[in-house]
């Protein structure tokens, strides 16, 4: 896990939208009208910040939410 964690930190994107989940939890959509970046991109970063389990999804009906997971920050720092 550690080396996909600190690969995941390597992208400023990614980074920029750690910090907009620590405030609330977002959809892709939410998420990705912070870049001016094509969705399918922000959704790329999402699945990598995901496979790094530096955040975690829950399915609300049509959408997936996305959320900072404290405990494997906690974990790793």
């Amino acid at each position: 896990m550690n080396d996909d964690f600190f690969q995941a930190l390597s992208s400023p994107v990614r980074r920029e939208i750690i910090k907009l989940l620590r405030w609330k939890n977002l959809n892709a959509g939410e998420i990705a009208s912070h870049f001016d970046i094509a969705q399918p991109s922000v959704s790329r970063h999402l699945d990598v910040l995901k496979k790094a389990e530096i955040v975690t999804t829950e399915r609300k009906g049509t959408q997936i939410i996305y959320s900072l997971n404290l405990s494997a920050i906690q974990e790793i720092l």
